[in-house]
C-alpha cells in the first residue's frame, strides 16, 4: 500500500476540486434552494425535506469508517467514480419524487452517495496515493471546493427559476454523469498495491485511543458550529440586531474568507504542523462571535469572515491532522472513524441550534462559542505524535 509519489498533483487537484465542487453543490448545499418548493409541491412541510436531509448526513456518518476502508484498499478511483453514480441515481429519483417514501429513499441514496463521494472520500484518496505528502494536494482541493456554495446555489436558483426544481435535479444527474464520472475515473491514477491489498481485506485494528478520542471530539464539536451556522446564520445576525440586507451580505463573505484562509493556510501556516493551524481556526469563531456581541449587528461582516475564516482551516485540518499525527497507514478507515461523529453532530446541530435561537436569540453564539473552546481545549491536549502502543 505504499504511496505512488510519481502521480502529478496539478491534474488530481484540479480533477478532484472540480468533482468536489459538483458533489457539494448537488448534495449538501440543494436544501438551501429547493426544499421550500420540493415541500410546496408534494404538499408537505419543508422539515419533511431537512428531515431526509439530516438522515442522509446521518446515513453518510455510518458509512464512513467503511467507505475509508474499502479506500486503503483499492485506491479512490473506483470509490469516487461509484460516488458519481449513486449520487447522479438519487438525485434522479429525488426530481422523480411524488411522495415522501420515495423522497427519504432519494435521500438515503443521496446520503450514500456523500459518504462515497464528499471530503472523507476525497481526502481518503489522496492519502492513498501520495501518503505523508498529501497535505498539499489536501489544500488545494479544498480551494477550489470551497466555492461549492458560491457555485452551486446560484445554479440551483438559476435552475429552479427556468426549468423548474425536478428538471434542475436531473441536470445535476446528468453533470454526474457526464462531468463527474469521467474525471474520476480517469484523472485519478490506479493505485500500485490495490490488487495485492484486496487480498487480504481484514479489517484492521484501530485502537480508539486517548488521541481519537481527543480528535473526534474536536472535529464534532466544531463541525457542529459549521451544521448550525450553514443553517441558520442569517437568522442569528438578525439577532443581533443586523438587517435582513446586513445579514445576507454578511453570509456572501463566507465562501471567500474560507478561500483566502485555505491560501493562508497553504502559503505561511503550511510550514508548521497542522495543530497549530487546526488551533487557531477554533478560536476564529469566538472572536467573531464576542466583536458582534459587544459592536452589534452592524459587525456582522466581521463575524462572517471570522466563522469563514476559522471554518475554511478547519475543513482542511480534519484530512491533514490526521495524516501528520497518525501517518499514511489505514488512513482512510481511521478518517471514517474520526468523522462519524463529526458528521453525526453537523446532522443534529441545525435542529439543535433552531430550538435553542427561539429560546436564547444573538445569546445562542455563547453556545457556539463554547463549542469552538471545547475543541481547542481537546486540541491543546494533544501530542504531535500519538503516544507509542
Amino acid at each position: 500500500m505504499a504511496p505512488d509519489p510519481s502521480a502529478r498533483q496539478l491534474p488530481i487537484i484540479l480533477a478532484l476540486g472540480t468533482t468536489q465542487t459538483l458533489a457539494w453543490a448537488s448534495s449538501y448545499y440543494l436544501p438551501a434552494i429547493l426544499a421550500d418548493p420540493i415541500a410546496r409541491d408534494l404538499g408537505v412541510s419543508s422539515n419533511w425535506i431537512f428531515a431526509a436531509f439530516s438522515a442522509s448526513l446521518v446515513i453518510s456518518a455510518l458509512l464512513g469508517p467503511r467507505v475509508g476502508r474499502q479506500i486503503d484498499l483499492v485506491g479512490g478511483r473506483p470509490v469516487l467514480s461509484i460516488s458519481n453514480l449513486t449520487l447522479a441515481a438519487g438525485l434522479a429519483l429525488l426530481g422523480a419524487t411524488t411522495s415522501i417514501p420515495v423522497l427519504v429513499a432519494a435521500w438515503l441514496l443521496l446520503g450514500i452517495g456523500m459518504a462515497l463521494g464528499l471530503y472523507d472520500a476525497a481526502f481518503a484518496a489522496l492519502g492513498r496515493i501520495y501518503g505523508d505528502a498529501a497535505r498539499r494536494p489536501i489544500t488545494g482541493i479544498t480551494l477550489l471546493a470551497g466555492f461549492a456554495s458560491t457555485v452551486g446555489w446560484p445554479l440551483t436558483a438559476f435552475g429552479l427559476e427556468r426549468i423548474g426544481w425536478r428538471d434542475t435535479c436531473f441536470a445535476w444527474a446528468a453533470a454526474h454523469i457526464l462531468i463527474g464520472l469521467p474525471l474520476n475515473l480517469f484523472m485519478l491514477p490506479i493505485v500500485k498495491g490495490a490488487k495485492v491489498a484486496l487480498a487480504a481485506p481484514t479489517k484492521p485494528h484501530i485502537p480508539i485511543d486517548r488521541t481519537m478520542i481527543l480528535l473526534a471530539f474536536a472535529f464534532a464539536a466544531a463541525w457542529s458550529v459549521t451544521g448550525a451556522m450553514a443553517a441558520h446564520l442569517p437568522r442569528i445576525l438578525e439577532a443581533t440586531g443586523a438587517t435582513t440586507l446586513q445579514a445576507v451580505a454578511a453570509g456572501a463573505l463566507i465562501g471567500p474568507a474560507q478561500v483566502v484562509a485555505r491560501i493562508v493556510e497553504a502559503s505561511l501556516l503550511s510550514r508548521y504542523h497542522p495543530l497549530l493551524s487546526t488551533r487557531l481556526a477554533c478560536v476564529m469563531h469566538p472572536i467573531g462571535a464576542a466583536i458582534v456581541a459587544l459592536a452589534g449587528g452592524g459587525a456582522a461582516s466581521v463575524f462572517a469572515i471570522f466563522h469563514g475564516a476559522g471554518n475554511g482551516i478547519l475543513t482542511i485540518a480534519r484530512g491533514t491532522l490526521p495524516l501528520s499525527i497518525f501517518g499514511p497507514q489505514n488512513y482512510g478507515y481511521r478518517l471514517g472513524i474520526i468523522g462519524a461523529p463529526a458528521r453525526m453532530a453537523q446532522a443534529a446541530a441545525p435542529l439543535a441550534f433552531g430550538l435553542l435561537i427561539d429560546i436564547m436569540g444573538s445569546r445562542i453564539l455563547f453556545v457556539s462559542s463554547a463549542l469552538s473552546l471545547a475543541a481547542l481545549l481537546a486540541l491543546s491536549m494533544l501530542r504531535k505524535q500519538p503516544a507509542a502502543p
